[in-house]
């Protein structure tokens, strides 16, 4: 009997087109643990101004995006699953999927279940927990078997922040940048959230009650998604031998959609800016938060990032490649 490996990542459009680009919006900022507003309200903000607005300028990032193989997040994707295929060997089956759009996670359910596979494991591609993320990828895995007559045994990975092989693998792709070449100071940028998700998943009061309440993790707050990423920082920094003044943890990718909804500080693109105006001419990024490069990294970082930094007096922003079609640190999620 063959054990299911069920991987999964956000999403990408089927294509740059403005078309297949408000397609994937729709879908992606529909998701009520993506934008967590009443359903008539979050309908009438995503259809009416979010989509018609964002999907023209979306379509001409994806552009910059886009290769001759298509979408590097899809493409990636596949890459990781025939790697980890081959590394697992026939007692396992690996399928992959796409909370949004395609391939889709039904199309790759129903594929382990041709398998027959004795049991499914689903790993969401996320290293840090967040609700908008994991918490969606599972809640539409469960949706989709709950009318199943039969169900295998079913279970989840909701995250991997501080996997030594992950650890290990996003160090050694930043030293060979640091044997390189001096760098001024190190960005590490995850994606942003905003605080009230923090917040609604806060079962202690814990959240936000000091400006430091995510900088160490504790039995209160050990499913915070920025504490998390603090502590994925905190392995990578020791595993390269760094001090405090050499590195900064912000997020990117905020979309502010409400005046007093502030998303989790400090914003990449400040530090960015501040660490050019200060004098630093050379800033090496890490983003922990993306196992395979995708629009946030290949264009926000590094080309959105690289004019900033510019236009405040910067000269290089090096982005760190993220782990892409490296499959070696899913093998202990495998087990």
């Amino acid at each position: 009997m063959k054990k299911g490996i069920l991987l999964i990542n956000l999403g990408t459009p089927d294509s740059p087109s403005v078309k297949d680009v408000r397609k994937y919006l729709r879908a992606f900022l529909m998701d009520k643990r993506v934008i967590d507003l009443p359903f008539v309200q979050r309908w009438l903000l995503i259809n009416l101004i979010i989509v018609p607005l964002r999907g023209p300028k979306s379509a001409k990032i994806y552009k910059q995006l886009w290769t001759e193989k298509g979408s590097p997040l899809l493409y990636y994707g596949i890459e990781l699953k025939e790697n980890l295929q081959k590394l697992l060997g026939e007692k396992h089956h690996v399928s992959f999927a796409m909370r949004y759009q395609k391939p889709s996670i039904k199309s790759a359910f129903d594929e382990l279940k041709k398998a027959n596979v004795s049991e499914i494991k689903v790993i969401p591609l996320y290293p840090q927990y967040a609700s908008s993320s994991t918490g969606s990828s599972i809640e539409k895995v469960m949706d989709i078997v709950k009318n199943d007559v039969s169900i295998p045994p079913l279970s989840f990975v909701s995250s991997f922040y501080d996997l030594p092989e992950l650890i290990n693998a996003f160090a050694a792709n930043g030293k060979k940048h640091l044997d390189e070449e001096s760098y001024d100071h190190i960005l590490f940028s995850y994606h942003g959230l905003p605080e009230r998700h923090l917040k609604n998943g806060d079962h202690s009061n814990h959240c936000f009650a000091c400006d430091n309440c995510c900088e160490s993790l504790s039995e209160k707050n050990h499913l915070c998604y920025r504490a998390q990423c603090f502590e994925t920082t905190k392995h990578i920094v020791k595993t390269l031998g760094l001090s405090e003044s050499e590195y900064t943890i912000a997020f990117q990718s905020r979309l502010e959609t409400r005046a007093k909804d502030p998303w989790i500080k400090p914003y990449s693109d400040v530090v960015i800016a501040d660490l050019a105006k200060k004098g630093a001419k050379k800033v090496l990024v890490f983003s922990p938060a993306f196992v395979a490069d995708c629009l946030e990294t290949i264009v926000e970082i590094g080309i959105e990032y690289q004019e900033i930094f510019e236009n405040n007096g910067g000269e290089k922003i090096q982005l760190v490649e993220s782990l892409n079609g490296n499959a070696d640190w899913l093998l202990p999620l495998c087990r």
